[in-house]
């Protein structure tokens, strides 16, 4: 597009050089080319637009109560809140279950019921999760062991009672002591500390004691 000063040279006028500025400056403060009507016009139409959608928007709010609005804004803010947390905190105890089942994997209690309890003691106890570990979890579990030992496998009781089976007689239900000729020298020569008990144990007839 051409400007002012070249239309006006093809018919033969020419602004002198000291005169320019002052042409250009005086010319566009008072005339408007196609292009900047065409820039109006889009711009009228751009906020014509926007004013329409304003209003129609204004129009949806009429007769409504402003502070109802704003009340039931906050309403609906605090259910979106609390929706949140609430999942947050599935989330979270889903991870501390997965992470004590995995704990009580190398725990052994003496009953599935026993187990059960004392899962659902830590649950309520309050630990917290970090990290995938459960924090304070073994020492709450010896506090638990002090308290209910019978929910747990004594676990040297039950090797004592494994040692005594390999004293029992296959079949006959008596004690090797009884009918293979062990000591009480032989029972004291047994280095193993649960071995000796089951042997005891299993040997009582030679410390005096009758089996009933």
């Amino acid at each position: 597009m051409q400007n002012i000063e070249a239309i006006l040279k093809q018919f033969g006028l020419e602004i002198p050089k000291e005169q320019a500025e002052e042409f250009r400056k005086t010319f566009h403060e008072n005339y408007k080319t196609v292009k900047d009507y065409e820039k109006l016009e889009t711009d009228r139409d751009k906020w014509k637009g926007q004013a329409e959608t304003a209003e129609d928007t204004l129009k949806k709010f009429d007769g409504v109560d402003l502070e109802t609005m704003q009340t039931e804004l906050n309403t609906w803010k605090t259910k979106a809140e609390t929706a949140e947390k609430d999942y947050e905190q599935k989330i979270y105890d889903r991870d501390f279950s997965d992470a004590l089942k995995t704990e009580m994997e190398t725990v052994k209690f003496s009953s599935d019921a026993a187990k059960r309890a004392v899962m659902a003691e830590i649950k309520d106890s309050g630990l917290k999760l970090k990290d995938g570990k459960i924090l304070g979890l073994s020492d709450l579990i010896g506090q638990i062991k002090e308290r209910d030992a019978s929910a747990f496998v004594d676990e040297q009781q039950q090797k004592a009672q494994q040692q005594a089976a390999r004293f029992t007689v296959q079949g006959t239900g008596r004690n090797a002591g009884g009918s293979g000729g062990t000591t009480i020298a032989d029972i004291k020569a047994i280095k193993d500390p649960a071995e000796r008990q089951a042997a005891i144990a299993n040997n009582l007839d030679l410390y005096g004691y009758r089996k009933e």
